[in-house]
C-alpha cells in the first residue's frame, strides 16, 4: 500500500470523531445525480475509494446498489463499519485495491482524490471498472462568497503546509486520462446547518493537517475561530447557522 500524506496518516487517526461531527452530508440533488451520471440503482456495484467515516457511503447503499468501501485508515474504517453494517468495509489504497478486475459498475471519491491524483492511481481504477463504467468524484467546497468563510478559509490555510488540497487544481494534471472520456462537471448549492461550534468549530478541526498539529497549536486554531464566531454578527450568539458550500461534481466513463 502506498504510504498516506503525514497529513492524512496523523491527521485522519487522531480526528475521526471530529470529521464525523464536523464535516456536512451531501446536497439531495446527489440522488439524482448518483442516479443517472453513474446509474447506480439496485443490481449495480460501487466502490467508495477513501471512504473516511462513511458520509458519503451512506449516499451509495441508499441507491440499492452493492457497496464496497475502500479506506486505509483503520480509526475511519472502524467508524464506517459501525455505522453500516450493510456495507463491505475494506482496507486498501487508491494504487492497490482488493477488488477484481472490471468488477465494478463505478467508482466514487468524495472530499479523496486530491490525496492521489497520479496516474497509477486512475490505472487502478480502470482497471477495476467495468468497460463502460463511470468514475466519479465529489467535494463540498467552501463558498467564499460570504466573508467569515474567507476569514475562516485564511485561519486555516496558514497551516497547510504541504498537504493536497482540491482549491489548488493539482488533482486535474492527470486528465484526460488514459483508458477514460472526457470529465464532465457539475455544481450544486449546499449548505451545512447546526450549531457554531458543530458546522464551524468542528469542521476546521477536522482538517487533517490541522489534526495533525501538536495540542498547543490546534488550540490556537480553535481560539482563532472562537475569536471569529463571537466578532461576526451573523454567528455570534446564533443556537444554529448555515455554513455555505458548492458541491462540486465530477464524472468520465472507463472507455477501453
Amino acid at each position: 500500500m502506498r504510504d498516506l500524506h503525514p497529513a492524512a496518516a496523523t491527521g485522519f487517526t487522531a480526528g475521526a470523531d471530529t470529521y464525523a461531527k464536523g464535516r456536512p452530508d451531501y446536497p439531495a440533488a446527489l440522488t439524482g445525480w448518483l442516479a443517472d451520471a453513474l446509474r447506480l440503482g439496485p443490481g449495480r456495484s460501487v466502490a467508495d475509494l477513501g471512504a473516511g467515516t462513511g458520509k458519503f457511503t451512506a449516499l451509495l447503499a441508499a441507491t440499492g446498489a452493492d457497496v464496497t468501501a475502500i479506506e486505509p485508515v483503520d480509526a475511519m474504517r472502524a467508524k464506517l463499519a459501525a455505522s453500516l453494517p450493510g456495507v463491505t468495509a475494506r482496507a486498501g489504497s487508491a494504487e492497490t485495491m482488493p477488488l477484481a478486475d472490471g468488477s465494478l459498475d463505478a467508482l466514487v471519491c468524495a472530499q479523496a482524490f486530491h490525496w492521489f491524483a497520479t496516474p497509477a492511481a486512475l490505472a487502478e481504477i480502470r482497471r477495476v471498472l467495468r468497460v463502460g463504467g463511470r468514475f466519479g468524484l465529489v467535494w463540498n467546497v467552501r463558498d467564499e462568497a460570504t466573508s467569515w468563510v474567507r476569514a475562516l478559509t485564511a485561519i486555516m490555510n496558514a497551516h497547510e503546509g504541504d498537504a493536497p488540497r482540491y482549491h489548488t487544481g493539482a488533482w486535474r494534471r492527470p486528465f484526460p486520462a488514459e483508458g477514460f472520456g472526457p470529465l464532465h462537471e457539475e455544481a450544486f448549492p449546499h449548505g451545512h446547518a447546526g450549531t457554531p461550534e458543530q458546522v464551524i468549530l468542528d469542521r476546521t478541526l477536522s482538517v487533517s493537517f490541522i489534526a495533525a498539529l501538536p495540542q498547543a497549536e490546534q488550540d490556537r486554531v480553535a481560539q482563532d475561530v472562537r475569536d471569529l464566531i463571537a466578532r461576526t454578527p451573523d454567528l455570534a450568539g446564533r443556537a444554529e447557522v448555515t455554513f455555505p458550500y458548492r458541491t462540486h461534481v465530477y464524472w468520465c466513463e472507463r472507455l477501453a
